[in-house]
C-alpha cells in the first residue's frame, strides 16, 4: 500500500519552524536595540553606534530599526501580517547590508561583514513571498464558516 504524504501540512510546518526561528532572532535583536535587553545597547546607545557609522538620522534609525525588529519578530511569531511586516524588515536588513558590506562577507571579520544581515534579508523576502502557512494564531481561533443551502 502506498503511503500518502500531506505536503501541505509539511510545508506549513516548515514555514512555522522558519517563522519561529526568525521571530527569535528579531525579538532578541529588537529588544536589545530598544530596551537594552540581553546585554545589548538601548536605543540611545544604538543611535550613537549608528552616528559613528555616519548613518543619517541615527536616533530615528535606531528607533525604527528596533521597532521593525521587535514588532516584526512578534508578527512573525503569530504569523498574521507577515507579508506586510516583511517589507520594513527587508529594508532594515538591506540598510544593515549596505553599512557592513565594506567589511567583507564573513560575520567573523572585525568589524563584522554583511553575511548575517544578508541571510536574514533573503529569508525575510522569501517568507514575505511565501506567506505564513496554515499554522498562524488567527487561523487557530478562526471558526469554520457555515454554508447556507
Amino acid at each position: 500500500m502506498a503511503r500518502v504524504i500531506n505536503y501541505s501540512a509539511f510545508q506549513s510546518l516548515a514555514l512555522l519552524i522558519i517563522r519561529v526561528a526568525l521571530a527569535m532572532v528579531f525579538l532578541f535583536h529588537g529588544s536589545q536595540k530598544l530596551f537594552g535587553a540581553f546585554g545589548g545597547p538601548n536605543y540611545m546607545q544604538f543611535s550613537k553606534y549608528l552616528a559613528a557609522m555616519h548613518v543619517p538620522l541615527p536616533m530615528e534609525g535606531a528607533i525604527l530599526s528596533g521597532c521593525a525588529e521587535f514588532f516584526g519578530g512578534l508578527i512573525f511569531l503569530i504569523g498574521t501580517g507577515q507579508r506586510i511586516i516583511a517589507i520594513p524588515l527587508a529594508f532594515n536588513m538591506l540598510v544593515a547590508v549596505a553599512f557592513t558590506i565594506h567589511n567583507g562577507f564573513a560575520c567573523t571579520n572585525k568589524p563584522p561583514g554583511c553575511e548575517y544581515p544578508l541571510v536574514l534579508l533573503f529569508v525575510v523576502v522569501a517568507m514575505g513571498l511565501l506567506g505564513p502557512g496554515e499554522y498562524t494564531l488567527d487561523r487557530l481561533f478562526k471558526r469554520p464558516t457555515k454554508i447556507m443551502a
